[in-house]
């Protein structure tokens, strides 16, 4: 099949159809789709929300619990404890298909008739960690989002197989972090940034692998005793970091802003990934054949693929989770030994899942919404398998028949992902509207709704500029202060376990609340995702990369970076 330019009734942007996008949705059995990448993306974003936690109470216990649904969404919401328990009828609300109305027109319907899971977090997260999103195997740890298998930890967005970390973001497989970012299987590490690999007892490093006692170095590896890129003895480098207290906060500061002025005068790495055959996108580790993708571990054959790990395979347009996930195409926080899923979210354990919404070890389902170990059917209703397949393939002609429209008149056919404005969360308050940002005004001319969001409910006793500037100075008082975030004005408290930390650490009182910490990493991390084209300053091949010319004037590829690497 030859390639095609096809027109996004979205954006009304030209995107491009190859031959090998044709011969995965043939292989899927799925129409090629009508939005471009792009608005494919924001459209599963606009179906979640990470960040944006609610105090709402659950309509099964009835006891006030956390949630990812504000209290004036109109929906039935169950606590995790409930929702994952046996206190209620998943087929309680299962209906017919009415052929006289469009399908998701129908789903929406059922949608707002189910419980859905109020927070996407196992019931020992819960217990143990309530003020965390989209989580599961945590012990004593909070505000974490996109995380697993994590412990002692706060303040961070995807972190996974780790212990105390805290003010992290995308950190692996490490220990005692703070305030890093792009690591993976560090330990004791202070100020990192993009892409630090194995390190110990390290601060303030940028690009470096295999370190041990190193202080304010970039594209560096195997070093020992470094500063700033100079070695030395280890007794002229425990005098030289002698100088620098950074258990105070002002010291911290300035080793800070020091590290960024040396970091800026090295060649930076280009292009974040490693391990690779056949890759292309921004932060992909240990995968093949992976093209325009960005935050992919163990990754094969796929495309449009974002922020998955733990393999994921012969897939395309899924965003967020992977965990062994395969041939599943257009779908949103899906994994954990998952297969076929299709235009759904929220799904874990599943099999030939489409146009569905949380569910859990369920398999041959079509628009089901909030159901555990369901089998053969459609809008939770069950059916014997040969009527279940003859009524599925009779929804999808339907649907094709009887288009739903949304109120700008996009058209969803069988084969597109949920219309915005169906989504159980405000697009203020989804992923969306973090990776696009949008005015209420411009969201309004879209057709998405909004929602006014709660503003903190703490009165300030002490401002962030009052606070000791020494850990040593902090006693335990300061715990029972609300302490003025010095950027958003908002009130926040510090929690034992993190000024535990920070004494153990020798690290200074925080003087922005944690809400402007994990969103100035998160913007970081964003701003890691942007493709510019350049040409290669050593070697003079064309490649794409992180930065554009304004912001690094000499750029290397790959291969030539890896020759001037320390």
């Amino acid at each position: 099949m030859n390639t095609e330019i096809k027109t996004c009734q979205n954006c009304k942007k030209e995107f491009t159809i190859e031959p090998e996008d044709f011969s995965f949705y043939e292989r899927i059995q799925v129409p090629p789709p009508t939005f471009c990448p792009e608005c494919r993306l924001e459209r599963r974003l606009a179906w979640f929300n990470t960040f944006n936690l609610f105090k709402r109470r659950c309509d099964l216990c009835k006891k006030n619990v956390i949630s990812v649904y504000a209290p004036d969404a109109p929906y039935v919401v169950y606590c995790p404890e409930c929702w994952w328990g046996d206190g209620w009828d998943q087929y309680a609300e299962g209906r017919e298909y009415d052929p006289s109305r469009p399908f998701l027109e129908q789903f929406d319907d059922l949608m707002h008739k189910v419980p859905l899971l109020g927070l996407s977090v196992d019931i020992q997260t819960s217990k143990d960690s309530p003020y965390t999103s989209n989580a599961a195997n945590l012990k004593n740890c909070y505000l974490l989002y996109q995380a697993n298998y994590v412990e002692d930890s706060a303040y961070g967005f995807y972190v996974e197989h780790d212990k105390s970390v805290w003010d992290c973001t995308l950190c692996l497989n490490s220990e005692w972090l703070y305030d890093s970012m792009h690591a993976w299987r560090c330990n004791r590490g202070i100020g990192l940034r993009n892409y630090a690999v194995e390190l110990l007892n390290c601060a303030f490093m940028k690009d470096a692998s295999n370190c041990q006692d190193c202080r304010m170095c970039a594209s560096v590896k195997n070093k020992k005793y470094c500063i700033k890129n100079k070695q030395y003895s280890k007794e002229e480098y425990q005098k030289e970091i002698a100088k620098y207290d950074l258990g105070s906060y002002e010291g911290y500061q300035r080793a800070l802003h020091e590290a960024e002025a040396f970091w800026a005068t090295q060649i930076p790495k280009a292009e974040f990934g490693d391990r690779n055959v056949d890759c292309w996108g921004a932060h992909i580790y240990d995968s093949k054949n992976v093209k325009d993708s960005f935050q992919v571990n163990d990754g094969e054959n796929c495309r449009y693929v974002s922020m998955v790990s733990d393999g994921i395979a012969d897939s395309y347009d899924i965003t967020y989770w992977g965990e062994n996930l395969s041939l599943s195409y257009d779908a949103s926080v899906v994994g954990n030994q998952s297969s076929n899923i299709r235009f759904s979210q929220e799904v874990m354990k599943g099999e030939d899942l489409e146009y569905c919404k949380t569910l859990t070890s369920s398999s041959h389902c079509f628009g089901c919404a909030g159901m555990k170990k369901a089998e053969y059917c459609i809008l939770n209703k069950k059916y014997p398998k040969e009527e279940y397949k003859k009524l599925a393939e009779r929804i999808k002609k339907d649907m094709d028949a009887n288009v739903y429209r949304d109120k700008k008149g996009r058209e969803y056919r069988y084969g597109e992902f949920f219309p915005v404005e169906l989504s159980p969360n405000a697009y203020n308050e989804s992923d969306a509207n973090c990776f696009v940002p949008l005015s209420r005004e411009k969201a309004a001319e879209r057709g998405y709704e909004w929602r006014n969001l709660p503003k903190s409910e703490f009165q300030t006793t002490i401002p962030a500029a009052d606070l000791p500037d020494h850990i040593r100075d902090a006693k335990d008082g300061i715990l029972n202060e609300v302490i003025g975030c010095s950027k958003c004005g908002r009130g926040f408290k510090l929690i034992p376990a993190e000024l535990s930390f920070l004494r153990h650490m020798d690290l200074p009182l925080p003087r922005e609340c944690p809400f402007c910490r994990v969103n100035e990493k998160f913007k970081l991390w964003l701003g890691n995702m942007a493709r510019h084209p350049r040409t290669c300053s050593k070697c003079g091949i064309q490649f794409v990369s992180r930065y554009p010319e304004k912001e690094a004037s000499i750029v290397y590829c790959n291969k030539c970076y890896q020759s001037i690497v320390l």
